[in-house]
């Protein structure tokens, strides 16, 4: 825990790259899976599965 500390939360500078890291990774980590819900939910119904019935 000390480690952590003396590497983050010890200078405001890093504690905000932190920060901005973590947000960075968490809005990506959410919208892949929100995406991966969306389309299994609407499997077969997404332009992507019925484009071959109409080119």
């Amino acid at each position: 825990m000390k480690a952590i500390y003396n590497t983050l939360f010890k200078r405001t500078s890093t504690y905000a790259v932190g920060i901005m890291a973590s947000v960075f990774f968490f809005e990506r980590a959410f919208e892949v899976g929100s995406t991966t819900l969306f389309e299994s939910v609407n499997k077969g119904k997404l332009w992507k599965d019925i484009k071959g019935k109409y080119e």
